[in-house]
């Protein structure tokens, strides 16, 4: 996936895995499953030029609104 054979973070070896993210954008949020290499010392997760590019996409769609696409999956609440 990466070029990288260690994590720039600690030197320490990096694995590609499957992992969740959570995007903000607005007041909305995304949690989504994307590759990514994960240091198995410090847990930095890299993820490739594509992968950013998607975020980045989800972030100004959940920022406009334009959620259609998306699924519902509950809701979520600030408590002061």
């Amino acid at each position: 996936m990466l070029p990288l054979r260690k994590c720039p973070i600690c030197s320490g070896e990096l694995i590609e895995k499957e992992v969740e993210k959570l995007l903000r954008g607005g007041n909305n949020t995304a949690i989504l499953k994307v590759r990514a290499e994960v240091c198995l010392q410090c847990g930095e997760r890299l993820y490739s030029s594509a992968t950013v590019r998607q975020f980045e996409e989800i972030r100004k769609r959940l920022k406009t609104g334009q959620t259609e696409e998306f699924t519902l999956i509950g809701q979520s609440f600030q408590v002061r």
